[in-house]
């Protein structure tokens, strides 16, 4: 049996890991337990009561946490010379179209959101094989396939996300830093919780929200009480 750090002691030692906790006392609890020497990020996982196999049952969506993310997001955006101002002007770290189709091929994919215009989807669908692994493919569900690439390049630094459910029935997502006020945190998680329960499918039946977890790097997970989120 693996045995269990002195800092793993002590932050199992902060709260009791065999009850479900409130939102707002999580995210305190998770300020209180986080001993890094680096800006931990804060994670929400929930477990859904879904069949991701099932087209009909796909939960996936975007949500712009109130305040933000606490990252600094890389955007790459895809696009024809005529565009290429647009995104420059609203905070894109890389522009262009040939030169990074080029890279990306090559094996670069060091950004964190890529966004696209519709006119050159064609060039960009042929990277699907290296992007979709590593959720960076572009899409119009999420607002990353859009003329509007100013607007797409803000609300990314911002703070919008996108997230999905993966094939264990799973949404993984980041919302915020342990630097945040709790109130903040909490703020954060809830927009995105309530979005996913706005989301759930109507070939979904039984219990929705399985499960919730907050945690932070390196830190043990604390739950949450999914009905009371289920019911905001």
């Amino acid at each position: 049996m693996a045995k269990t750090s002195k800092r793993m002691q002590d932050a199992l030692s902060k709260y009791d890991s065999t009850i479900t906790y409130s939102l707002s006392d999580a995210s305190s609890i998770i300020k209180e337990i986080t001993k890094t020497k680096f800006d931990a990020s804060v994670d929400v996982a929930v477990k859904l009561g879904v069949d991701p196999r099932q087209a009909n049952q796909m939960v996936r969506g975007t949500v712009s946490l109130p305040h933000g993310t606490g990252k600094d997001v890389r955007v790459l955006v895809l696009c024809s010379a005529d565009k290429e101002g647009e995104a420059t002007e609203a905070g894109a770290d890389f522009v262009g179209l040939d030169e990074y189709v080029a890279k990306i091929k090559a094996g670069w994919t060091d950004v964190d959101v890529i966004v696209c215009t519709p006119n050159v989807m064609a060039q960009v669908g042929a990277l699907g094989r290296i992007l979709g692994p590593r959720g960076l493919m572009p899409n119009p569900k999420t607002g990353t396939v859009t003329m509007d690439v100013g607007k797409a390049v803000q609300d990314v630094k911002a703070g919008k996300i996108d997230f999905r459910v993966d094939k264990y029935g799973i949404v993984h997502a980041a919302v915020g830093k342990v630097s945040f006020e709790s109130s903040k945190i909490e703020e954060n998680a809830r927009e995105l919780l309530q979005t996913i329960v706005k989301l759930k499918p109507s070939a979904s039946k039984g219990i929705y929200i399985k499960s919730i977890f907050l945690s932070s790097s390196m830190s043990p997970s604390i739950q949450i009480d999914s009905k009371s989120v289920s019911n905001a």
